[in-house]
């Protein structure tokens, strides 16, 4: 490892406070993952593993363990619980869920709360199922006015957020009223709309890619695509003189990808195949991490989660980056609310109410989110739902009232919030927050 002075080392991500100096000597500085088969081999991880947790940067590895022993409990319980049908089927379930979380997660990174998006996934079925089955309007133009909808919704909120002044908190709150009351006038008297199950919205969650090349193709080309763009990276780097990851490692990235990838693909081609659901789930993901890690609004939207004011005196246009952050929220709460109507097949008075606001929040945060702003990636809306999901589905195999379910999935929620404060603190103590 290097012996240059950390306070020199441009390598060396740790700071000197200036207001106390002793914390600086305890703290422990990022050390480039790259820079570590090349110069220590597998040692150099070990020591930075270490390193990590120590300072309580933790990442996903709570959640992802804590989802090998929700599933461990359930299969021991009950057999079914990991056959190809019931795990198909929470695959299903996530997607209205996880593609609401997908925006929440956005305005969590701002280290605000918008409450208002399950009332506005609810609007969202009512305009398609109105329009498209009351009205007869084309489904496709149904759909496009839904989702627009949903971006003027969030713009609204932004508005009122970032260029009025009032609280995320109440702006919202009074959003989630509004839009209920105006999803159950769009609805009418009779409340219920049935939407045709082979229509567009009924297919979301219906329809299957039955041939079992789609899965294993799909797989692969996630697969061959992610060893293609870290490879080009990797040369790119080296080229400019710049740490990078040694091809041993990135052949061992692959290889774990290859496993989540084929074993789903598996799974799913063992029931009726790949649905269509979970791979417009998967795209979003793709899209949105990469708008949030590769883009300039991306960075923005970090940024401006860390310090308001540093943002600002950066030239960062804080209110149009909150009110596209409310828009964002808003349109995948409307697309997460066609999913939740495609699942019942049907727009009616209880959508968007119940536990989904809860779910959704808790998503985001179980999957890594930080409640307080700077720091999460949209595929924590993936890990997240799939243990709220694996938990309702779990519980309800054994017959487990919808009340303990409540009463576990806050439980969950509360040792996630729990877990992210004191990570917060010992990485503020260790000097890397």
């Amino acid at each position: 490892m290097s012996t240059q002075n950390p306070a020199t080392d441009p390598l060396d991500k740790g700071h000197v406070d200036p207001v106390n100096p002793a914390a600086a000597h305890d703290a422990i500085p990022a050390v480039d993952p790259r820079l570590l088969v090349r110069e220590e081999g597998l040692a150099g991880y070990v020591g930075e593993f270490k390193r990590k947790m120590k300072a309580g940067d933790l990442g996903s590895l709570p959640v992802v363990i804590g989802l090998i022993v929700i599933w461990s409990i359930f299969q021991g319980l009950n057999s079914n619980f990991l056959s190809p049908e019931n795990l198909t089927n929470i695959a299903i379930t996530m997607t209205g869920t996880g593609m609401i979380a997908i925006g929440i997660i956005f305005v969590l990174l701002l280290g605000e709360i918008d409450l208002s998006v399950g009332s506005v996934s609810g609007v969202s079925g009512a305009i398609v199922a109105v329009l498209a089955v009351t009205h007869g309007v084309n489904e496709w133009l149904a759909i496009l006015a839904a989702i627009v909808g949903g971006a003027l919704i969030g713009s609204i909120h932004g508005f009122f957020f970032a260029k009025v002044g009032a609280p995320a908190f109440a702006v919202t709150l009074s959003g989630l009223l509004f839009w209920l009351g105006a999803m159950l006038q769009i609805l009418g008297s009779n409340g219920t709309i049935n939407i045709d199950s082979d229509g567009v919205v009924g297919q979301l969650t219906t329809y299957f890619f039955s041939d079992v090349a789609v899965a294993y193709g799909l797989a692969a080309l996630a697969v061959a695509g992610y060893f293609l763009a870290a490879f080009l990276d990797a040369r790119r780097r080296e080229a400019a003189g710049m740490p990078s990851r040694p091809l041993t490692e990135i052949l061992l990235r692959t290889g774990l990808l290859a496993l989540c990838a084929f074993g789903p693909a598996v799974l799913f081609n063992q029931y009726k195949g790949l649905p269509l659901a979970v791979v417009l789930f998967l795209l979003a993901l793709v899209v949105t991490d990469f708008l949030l890690r590769r883009t300039t609004f991306g960075r923005n939207v970090f940024a401006l989660g860390g310090s308001v004011e540093a943002s600002r005196r950066a030239g960062i246009n804080v209110t149009r980056i909150r009110i596209t952050v409310f828009a964002i929220s808003s349109t995948f709460a409307a697309i997460g609310g066609l999913f939740w109507a495609s699942k019942i097949a049907a727009a009616n008075q209880s959508a968007g109410a119940g536990d989904l606001l809860m779910n959704v929040i808790a998503a985001a945060v179980i999957g890594g989110t930080s409640l307080f702003g700077g720091r999460g990636r949209t595929w924590n809306a993936l890990l997240g739902v799939m243990v709220i999901v694996s938990i309702q589905y779990g519980l309800a195999l054994e017959g487990i009232a919808t009340p303990i379910q409540y009463m576990i999935t806050g439980a969950v929620l509360l040792a996630t919030v729990v877990i992210d404060s004191v990570t917060r603190k010992t990485q503020k103590t260790a000097g890397r927050a």
